[in-house]
């Protein structure tokens, strides 16, 4: 492979069912379809979802912990995917054997994938446990995916705290699930999970009827581009390319 200087950015929650993982799959597809290589790492030890939001279920057969413990190379661990050129899978364990991996060794990993891919998104577990930790300890980039629920917001400004070693800059909000007619009934804006959360805003991600038939179809949302959030993940892959795009408007 190539010699490269990617960028690894991590994909964090304070709470379960945001779209974390589903963010994950289309951002990192975008990305793919607008030609950089990109490769999407699941952190999620045990409770892996990130191959069927990718269409790639049970193709992996090693995962980070033998790349990063020594026991495959990961060129060998990585799996391609068979329909979107330059995304690229790499899998957490199914279950959790022998010792957990080390922030050292998972800085050794990233840096390795620094080299080859231009973009890695980490896939981190919801909460703020060991899984976070590991995600985060060595991202160029962190994104708190949340939705406009007070719950949600809340747990937002928990991982913000917990993500206080990161320079200004280099931290994002994505505000997802988003439903116009629910806001307007709850009085609730997007200003205000900006402020709750206290980040700029990368995106915001119209909740979409297609999102859960894709995934039950095993078909990455992206490669039927048409619905409103496969437009906005394509909107946050310029934006995290340094592009200009406005903000869509969910009605």
């Amino acid at each position: 492979m190539e010699d490269r200087h990617g960028e690894c950015i991590a994909i964090v929650s304070g709470k379960g069912g945001t779209g974390k993982t589903s963010f994950t799959a289309g951002v990192g597809s975008a990305l793919a379809r607008l030609g950089r290589k990109t490769l999407c790492l699941d952190c999620d030890v045990g409770l892996r979802n990130l191959d069927l939001a990718l269409g790639l279920s049970d193709r992996a057969l090693m995962d980070f912990s033998d790349v990063a413990q020594g026991r495959c190379s990961l060129s060998d661990a990585v799996v391609e995917h068979p329909r979107i050129k330059d995304l690229f899978l790499l899998t957490a364990p199914a279950r959790i054997r022998g010792r957990n991996v080390t922030a050292a060794e998972m800085r050794a990993l990233l840096k390795e994938i620094r080299g080859r891919f231009d973009f890695c998104l980490l896939d981190a577990p919801a909460g703020l446990g060991s899984g976070f930790l590991l995600a985060t300890c060595d991202a160029d980039r962190c994104v708190v995916v949340t939705t406009s629920e007070a719950s949600s917001l809340r747990d937002a400004q928990h991982t913000v705290m917990e993500l206080g070693n990161f320079p200004r800059g280099s931290l994002h909000l994505v505000v997802n699930r988003v439903r116009g007619k629910l806001l307007r009934h709850m009085h609730a804006t997007i200003d205000d999970a900006i402020d709750s959360a206290g980040l700029p805003l990368l995106g915001v991600i119209p909740e979409d009827d297609q999102l859960p038939l894709a995934l039950n179809r095993g078909v990455p949302l992206l490669l039927n581009p048409s619905g409103l959030a496969a437009t906005a993940y394509q909107n946050v892959a310029n934006r995290i390319l340094g592009k200009r795009v406005p903000l869509m408007r969910i009605k």
